[in-house]
């Protein structure tokens, strides 16, 4: 009975469907949204795995110091 999930038809009744709800003038723009946001999603992706491949940079050192003071008077 059921062989396949999506057989052509299925398909082509999806994309009548999707065109009588949006329209054929607002297609074109969810597209290029579509596209805008996978390559954003893409970018991220990268940097964070690039992130996640560098080795972590040493930590800073703090220096002792003696007490600074304030026009002459002394901290503490």
């Amino acid at each position: 009975m059921l062989r396949n999930g999506l057989e052509p038809w299925h398909l082509l009744v999806v994309a009548i469907v999707v065109i009588v709800l949006f329209g054929s003038k607002k297609l074109p723009e969810a597209a290029r949204g579509l596209g805008k946001s996978m390559r954003i999603l893409k970018s991220e992706a990268k940097a964070m795995k690039d992130d996640a491949a560098a080795p972590p940079a040493a930590a800073p050192t703090v220096e002792s110091r003696p007490a600074e003071t304030v026009q002459g008077a002394p901290l503490g």
